[in-house]
């Protein structure tokens, strides 16, 4: 699996995981409930700033969510 759908799966499970609608985890970080679909669908990816924010926002390390770890 490539790096892109291993964010966007890890962004969706991440997100389920906290029982939370896209447009929760939005304005948590900043961004439109049609941005983190188009996140957690692959066709789009984030800035470095927004990553740091959901890497916070979960507490996981921004490899885990880039797919460079499997640990969160």
């Amino acid at each position: 699996m490539d790096h892109e759908k291993i964010f966007a799966q890890r962004v969706y499970e991440l997100r389920k995981k906290r029982n939370m609608n896209q447009k929760e985890l939005g304005e948590v970080v900043g961004l439109t409930a049609k941005s983190i679909s188009t996140i957690e669908s692959g066709l789009r990816s984030t800035t470095i700033e927004k990553l740091i924010l959901l890497a916070q926002f979960f507490g996981v390390s921004t490899d885990y969510l880039l797919g460079l770890k499997d640990e969160p």
